[in-house]
């Protein structure tokens, strides 16, 4: 958490709010979080007196591309990665500070674009003009396939799982497999897919993969939809919760009936993560 629909949520959100604002300042309140460059004066210098063109999604990651306010030159990147409790949110500089503020990116009429978390996993990053983003943002490089590019197709699946003996939930939480996918939506696809989240992947047909990749796409969107899911701290933009967790299908439902055959949906431990399934509907 948070997950693609609960990223993407944020995306259009900032894409709605920001865009050809110019960053005048900001202010650094815990400098782990800031991962590039080493100098915060840098990432703070960096970013001043650039404009946001637009917000980009690469699986979890945020990228906000730059310009130069006066001549709209490339100004580099924004980079931001939410991980487990991070949120980004759009307020007027007045607002009292939540508890666990740590960065704040000031904007021109006393508007503020803060970064809330409460865990402190969250980063940032400034990314040089001219320097590809993964470069410095390594974790780019090593995602795989977004669902939504259009080459996240059956065949890709059944290549990635051909000589994969992993149990499907593992391997679906892999980023280098699937970009973006979590937890939650890990379970949601496999319940839609009738797939036990222990099956090996070599043992999937074709026809499984082929629901199983339908099954990731439907439930993702239904969930961006819905504007995410908020578990524990999860908010969009504007500060508020998504609404996914009311119609999920199995996500944190452990004992509660099946929506489909009542059954009391389990739970159990695959590799450190709660998995959530229905032992009639999943065999």
């Amino acid at each position: 958490m948070p997950e693609l629909p609960e990223v993407e949520t944020v995306r259009q959100g900032l894409n709605q709010v920001t865009l050809n604002k110019e960053i005048m300042g900001g202010d650094v309140l815990l400098e782990r979080t800031i991962a590039h460059p080493v100098s915060i004066a840098d990432f703070l210098k960096g970013i001043q007196g650039s404009a946001i063109a637009h917000w980009h999604r690469y699986g979890k990651y945020l990228l906000a591309e730059l310009t130069q306010s006066s001549t709209e030159a490339a100004a580099g990147w924004l980079g931001i990665h939410l991980r487990m409790t991070g949120q980004l949110l759009w307020l007027n500089q007045d607002e009292d500070l939540q508890k666990h503020t740590r960065a704040r990116l000031f904007f021109a009429h006393g508007l503020e674009l803060r970064f809330v978390d409460q865990r402190t996993f969250g980063q940032m990053w400034w990314v040089q003009p001219g320097i590809p983003a993964e470069s410095v943002m390594t974790g780019l490089a090593r995602l795989g396939l977004d669902p939504f590019a259009p080459q996240f197709s059956v065949e890709y699946l059944a290549q990635k799982f051909k000589k994969c003996h992993r149990a499907i939930k593992t391997a679906l939480l892999d980023q280098a497999l699937v970009a973006g996918l979590g937890n939650i939506y890990a379970d949601e696809a496999l319940f839609l897919s009738k797939l036990r989240p222990t099956t090996l992947c070599t043992e999937l047909s074709l026809s499984q993969i082929e629901m199983l990749r339908h099954a990731i796409i439907q439930v993702l969107k239904t969930s961006l939809a819905a504007g995410g899911t908020t578990f524990s701290t999860f908010l969009n933009v504007q500060g508020v919760n998504g609404k996914y967790s009311g119609i999920a299908w199995v996500y944190n439902r452990t004992g509660q009936p099946c929506r489909i055959c009542q059954t009391p949906i389990q739970r159990i431990r695959l590799t450190g993560r709660s998995s959530h399934f229905c032992p009639n509907c999943q065999q």
